[in-house]
């Protein structure tokens, strides 16, 4: 009986439904997260009777068929690139991406990867890194007697002195755009690689070719809208609680067929 494999597959699908929102619910406060959604499609399937072949009873052409579906399998994660809302925090290497753009950093590997997350902290040798380590692109060093430094919107960084009226330029960030950034691979710790779907990233300064500015003194807090996860995680329950009725109804009518006499 094909509805104890169909349902079977349903009742995965809905596992991987709560997977994807227990992870965006876990990550309600994570800087600068984006929500992943799941998606999914039907199965191929079997054709009985295709639409448009002709009667054997009297000739005519069957405007519809018999198509018995063979269940559902995930289809896609998407990412939900919506703006977070910027949350004010004072810090003086907390910098928010206030439209599209990521900040590169450079991974112990030499690769690139790319995040949202401006909590960006200081080294003992000044070098300006992510809340991991990892150094931020192009490489900025803050000087040890540097009073305060500040960041514009064009992402311009100046750092001030004591006995300096005038502050002194240490250099610029940029950001990186994606023809599809949907098409990033997440590697955990907010940061992305590129991909083929993603496309090279497209570097230039904020607010120039489509790419935000940014914001010192901000952080982009987590979209996640937990009353939506939650209406996504009875969904999925109640869907994981039918697939299972499903396959108890079958199993039942395959114990009543073996007590036939």
């Amino acid at each position: 009986m094909r509805a104890l494999q169909i349902a079977a597959t349903g009742m995965s699908a809905q596992q991987m439904r709560v997977e994807v929102v227990s992870n965006n619910l876990a990550n309600m406060s994570t800087t600068g997260y984006n929500p992943r959604r799941a998606e999914f499609s039907d199965l191929h399937y079997q054709q009985v009777t295709r639409p448009g072949t002709i009667n054997a009873t009297d000739g005519t052409v069957l405007p519809t068929g018999v198509q018995l579906g063979l269940g559902v399998r995930p289809a896609t994660v998407s990412l939900n690139l919506s703006q977070g809302t910027l949350s004010m925090t004072g810090g003086d290497l907390d910098v928010a991406i206030e439209g599209n753009g990521y900040l590169e950093v450079t991974l112990p590997d030499g690769r690139s990867a790319f995040t949202r997350d401006g909590g960006l902290k200081r080294t003992a040798d000044g070098l300006i890194v992510t809340s991991d380590g990892f150094p931020v692109v192009p490489d900025i060093v803050i000087p040890d007697d540097a009073r305060s430094v500040s960041v514009n919107a064009q992402g311009e960084i100046w750092a001030y002195f004591t006995d300096q009226v005038q502050p002194e330029s240490l250099g610029q960030f940029t950001l990186s755009g994606f023809s599809n950034a949907k098409g990033l691979e997440a590697i955990g710790g907010n940061l992305f690689v590129e991909t083929a779907a993603s496309g090279p990233a497209l570097v230039a300064l904020p607010g120039e070719d489509g790419l935000g500015t940014l914001r010192q003194g901000y952080l982009e807090e987590s979209t996640v809208d937990a009353v939506r996860e939650v209406t996504e995680l009875i969904e999925a329950q109640r869907g994981y609680e039918l697939n299972a009725k499903v396959i108890t109804a079958a199993d039942q009518m395959l114990a009543s067929t073996t007590q036939v006499r």
